[in-house]
C-alpha cells in the first residue's frame, strides 16, 4: 500500500466517479481552527450546541458558594464556530434532519457507544463533535493516515481535511459485505459483520456473489484510480446494491474473514475457482464480540476479565485487598465481598 492509494481512498475522490451507485452526501471542508479542536487531547467539552448556552454568572455565583480548592479555578469552555456550523446545519437539512458523518477516510463507529442512541446518526454540530472528540479512528485520520505505507522515505501528500455528511440509512448490517479487487479483479468477497450470523446469508450466498460480481462489473472496474483496492457494498430487500466505500487495499483496511497473507499471496484466494471466494459466519458457534467493543473500557480492564495479563490482576488484587483492609480500621462494621471497579 503506498501513499497515493490512499490518497485516492479519500471520499471526496472517489464520490464524483460513483456518484450515481451510493449515498447522497455533502462535503464540506475543515476549517484549521475545527481541526485543532478536534485534536485537542483535553478534557472533552463539546461544541457547536445548537441551545443557547447557560448563563455564565450563575455558574460563577454558585461555585462562589462552594470551596472546591485553595487553587483559582478555571472554566474550560468550548469554542464555538458560528460560520462553520451554519453550513453543516444547512447541509444536515438538505439532507433530511439525519445525517451520518465521516472525514477524508474513517467514520467514528468506535464511538457511537457514547451517542445517546448508540448510533452515528446525527443531527447537529454537537452531535458530530461529541463522535469525532471521542474517536481513534477519526484521530487516526489526523494524524497518522500514511501509517501503513510502504513508501515512507517519500514525502507526505498534502491533505485538505472535509467533513462527509452522507444521508441517513437505517442499513440492515446483514446487509454489507467487503469486497477486495486485485489487479482490478475481484477476488474476494466477505461478511461485513462477521462477528453475528445471519441465517439468510448463508442460503443466499451465490444470488449475493452474482449481485455483487454484476455491480462490480458494470459500475466499479477499471473506473477507480488504482488496481488494487477495498470496497464496501450493501445489497438491499430487493437485491440491489450500492457501493458505500472504498479502502486501500493494505493492512489499514480490515481484512475481516480472510488474512492479508491470502488476499496478497494469491495462493489461497482466487485460484481455487473462477469467481471471488467468499466468506460468512457459517453457523452461531462461530459468534464473536464486536472488535469495537473494545474502545468501550480502559484495555487494563479488559486485559483482567479475559486474564490475558496475570501481573495486571495481580496488582488489581493486592490493591482491593489494601483498600479492604484500610477500610476494616476506618469502620469495624462489615464489608461488602464485592471487588470495586
Amino acid at each position: 500500500m503506498k501513499k497515493e492509494q490512499v490518497v485516492n481512498c479519500q471520499f471526496s475522490v472517489w464520490y464524483p466517479i460513483f456518484k450515481k451507485h451510493t449515498i447522497k452526501s455533502l462535503i464540506l471542508p475543515l476549517p484549521q481552527n475545527v481541526i485543532d479542536y478536534l485534536q485537542d487531547d483535553g478534557t472533552l467539552v463539546v461544541s457547536g450546541s445548537d441551545h443557547n448556552p447557560q448563563n455564565h454568572n450563575s455558574s460563577v455565583d454558585a461555585e462562589e458558594d462552594v470551596q472546591w480548592s485553595d487553587e483559582e479555578t478555571t472554566t474550560v469552555t468550548a469554542p464555538e464556530f458560528p460560520e462553520f456550523k451554519s453550513k453543516v446545519l444547512e447541509a444536515i437539512n438538505a439532507l433530511g434532519g439525519r445525517v451520518f458523518p465521516k472525514l477524508n477516510w474513517s467514520s467514528p463507529r468506535d464511538a457511537n457507544w457514547i451517542a445517546l442512541n448508540s448510533t452515528l446518526e446525527c443531527r447537529s454540530l454537537s452531535d458530530i463533535f461529541l463522535l469525532f472528540k471521542s474517536s481513534d479512528f477519526i484521530t487516526h485520520d489526523l494524524t497518522q493516515p500514511y501509517l501503513q505505507c510502504s513508501d515512507q522515505d517519500s514525502p507526505d501528500p498534502v491533505i485538505n481535511y472535509e467533513l462527509v455528511l452522507r444521508k441517513w440509512s437505517d442499513l440492515i448490517p446483514g446487509g454489507e459485505f467487503r469486497c477486495f479487487v486485485k489487479e482490478n479483479k475481484l477476488i474476494a468477497i466477505s461478511q461485513r459483520d462477521y462477528t453475528q450470523f445471519y441465517q439468510h446469508v448463508l442460503k443466499q450466498e451465490q444470488q449475493i456473489c452474482q449481485a455483487i460480481q454484476d455491480f462490480f462489473s458494470l459500475h466499479v472496474q477499471y473506473r477507480f484510480l488504482d488496481e488494487d483496492f477495498v470496497f464496501d457494498v450493501y445489497r438491499d430487500s430487493q437485491g440491489r446494491v450500492w457501493l458505500i466505500d472504498l479502502n486501500p487495499f493494505g493492512e489499514v483496511t480490515d481484512s475481516l474473514l480472510f488474512s492479508w497473507d491470502e488476499l496478497t499471496s494469491g495462493g489461497a484466494v482466487g485460484q481455487q475457482q473462477e469467481g471471488p471466494a467468499f466468506r460468512c459466519t457459517t453457523s452461531e458457534v462461530t459468534v464473536q464480540p464486536s472488535p469495537c467493543l473494545s474502545y468501550r473500557i480502559p484495555r487494563d480492564f479488559v486485559d483482567l476479565s479475559t486474564g490475558e495479563d496475570a501481573y495486571k490482576l495481580i496488582d488489581f488484587l493486592k490493591l482491593t485487598k489494601s483498600q479492604q483492609e484500610e477500610s476494616e480500621d476506618e469502620d469495624e462494621e462489615p464489608q461488602s465481598d464485592t471487588i470495586p471497579l
